[in-house]
């Protein structure tokens, strides 16, 4: 396993890199706009990070502007912790058996979702290229909410 992200939704993206950036030191290195989804990821990277990050895109700090939502409560703001898997199939089988309800399979071989005991969004993302579409992951659906 290994660490890729966190995410943070931020209300007013010039305001949050202004202090992401400019106050606190950490260095773009991605960006991502989503017109069709209308939204802004900005990865970022401390200084001495951003060779690696830029490498293996980890590890980061993602903020996520919505551009039509502005305030976060009750910790939305807060996304989800990121970690890249060798075998997306493998760990989301070794959770689930160990009890852990998996939000959103993996239905594209590439992408899932679990919540920690306090709530907290796990995202799992499979190492290099996604795995072929398999079952029972591709027709499983989501489970409350990631």
């Amino acid at each position: 396993m290994e660490y890729l992200h966190t995410m943070v939704r931020v209300g007013n993206l010039d305001a949050a890199l202004d202090f992401y950036v400019n106050k606190l030191g950490l260095v773009e290195v991605r960006r991502i706009d989503r017109p069709e989804g209308k939204y802004t990821l900005v990865f970022l990277a401390a200084p001495g990070d951003v060779e690696r990050a830029r490498d293996s895109k980890a590890p980061l700090v993602e903020l996520t502007y919505n551009w039509d939502e502005h305030d976060y409560a009750g910790g939305r703001n807060f996304g989800h912790l990121a970690y890249r898997v060798d075998d997306i199939y493998e760990t989301c089988d070794r959770l689930m058996k160990a009890g852990v309800t998996i939000n959103r399979p993996p239905r594209d071989g590439y992408m899932a979702f679990v919540r920690s005991p306090d709530g907290i969004s796990i995202e799992l993302l499979q190492k290099g290229d996604a795995k072929a579409k398999a079952e029972p992951w591709a027709s499983m659906p989501n489970t409350g909410s990631w």
